[in-house]
This record gives structure tokens, sequence and C-alpha cells, in this order.
């Protein structure tokens, strides 16, 4: 990615990516949509609005209070995502703020939103987030305590389930991510199959800048890209 290249270039050079890693998928249909999230955590709000104006709608930031900070001046419509960690004592803050929260890990936590979220006379929806790969310096729940995990989620009222979320390991060859990708898809379609009672699985979002063309490949629908738009993250220069 050359610095001289615009945000608008960035995004326009993302999206050739993701069409091209649409019709190199072998085990799935290619004319399935790749929505693009782009990931704005430490970016400028004028650098969010370049990207609003090249036409993304889709907006993820890690931290709550950040995107709290930046909406007051954003002056745009998006779609807010939740693609960090969140700590039960920011819930209510993030079910008012964001449209899809990716990183519900843990059951105790979804029922803190479906209590927030009754609050607000709102359904949330979510992603479970699944640490496939079960690296200890990630979030995530454990594959073999999801099924019970989903099980409690459908008895709630106020959460709809959308899908899942994963991350994977930052491996020096980043094909090393696609055996990751392709257990996920089949963990997706499987749950998408049973369909739980109160779902609503739609979304499976894995795949960021370093590796969003092979989770495209693999079956991904969502992708949190943001150096590839963005560039470095300019710490100390939000601009809000």
């Amino acid at each position: 990615m050359s610095e001289d290249m615009t945000i608008p270039m960035r995004i326009q050079e993302v999206r050739a990516a993701i069409a091209d890693a649409r019709e190199r998928r072998t085990h799935i249909p290619n004319d399935v949509p790749v929505e693009l999230i782009a990931v704005t955590k430490n970016h400028p709000v004028a650098a969010m609005q370049e990207a609003i104006d090249a036409g993304i709608t889709n907006i993820g930031e890690n931290r709550v209070q950040e995107a709290l900070d930046k909406a007051e001046t954003l002056a745009r419509e998006v779609k807010w995502h939740l693609i960090g960690h969140l700590q039960t004592n920011k819930v209510k803050h993030a079910v008012r703020q964001f449209d899809l929260i990716h990183s519900v890990d843990s059951l105790r936590l979804a029922r803190e939103i479906d209590k927030a979220a009754e609050k607000f006379g709102k359904v949330q929806n979510i992603l479970v987030q699944v640490n496939l790969a079960r690296e200890e310096s990630k979030f995530g729940i454990d594959r073999e305590e999801l099924d019970e995990m989903l099980a409690r989620i459908d008895e709630l009222h106020c959460v709809r389930l959308q899908g899942f979320m994963c991350i994977a390991p930052n491996y020096e060859d980043v094909e090393e991510c696609r055996p990751l990708f392709r257990a996920m898809y089949e963990l997706y379609q499987q749950v998408k199959e049973c369909a739980p009672r109160t779902a609503d699985i739609r979304y499976l979002s894995m795949g960021m800048s370093n590796d969003y063309a092979i989770a495209v490949e693999e079956g991904a629908n969502l992708v949190r890209v943001g150096t590839a738009i963005f560039g470095a993250r300019q710490y100390n220069a939000l601009g809000v």
C-alpha cells in the first residue's frame, strides 16, 4: 500500500481485493456478498468522514468510549460495530451506541447485554466471539462451551444472535490462517442450519488488513479492515 494513496483509493483497492477473493471461492457460492467494516481505532474523525463519503457504511471501533466521543462530531449516518472486548461495566453504553456487537465472549456478558437492551427497549444484535485457535492472548469462547452458550442465549429476549466472529493468530505466513477460517465457516453453517429459535444467523466476521482476502475465500461476509484503509494508527491524534 503506497503512502501516496488517498483513503478513497485505498477503499477501492480493498473492495477490488474482496471481489477477487470472492471469485476464488471454491466451496461456497461466490455470489455471497461481503460487507466491509472500516476499523477506525485511533484514527481521527476527519479520516472517518472521508471514508464514509467514499462509500463506507460500516464503522468498527474497539473501544466504547472512543466511539461515543467520535459519534458526537462525526455528522454521518453509519452502522456502528463494536469489535473489541466489551467489559460488563461498559455494556449500557455499548448497547446505546452500537448496531452490532461482535465480541460477545461469555454467557454472563450476553445476559448483561440483554438486561441493558431491555431497559432501552431495544433488541441488540450480537455475534459470539469464538476462540477456535485457543490463543490465551485472545478473548472468545472455546468450541466445547459454545453449544451450551448458544442454548442459553436462545432463552434471552432482548438479544438477537446474528452469527460469529473470530480472530486468527498472527502467523508469519498468512496462509496458515486458512484452516482456521474454513473450520469457522463450517461451524457457522452448522449453527445456521440448526436455526436457533431466536437467532437470525447471517454474519461471519473474520479477516483483518493482513488476512481479509483469505477470510473472504473461506466464507467471511464481514471483514474488519483498518490499516489497509487508513494507514498506521495515529495515536494521540483522534481529532475528537
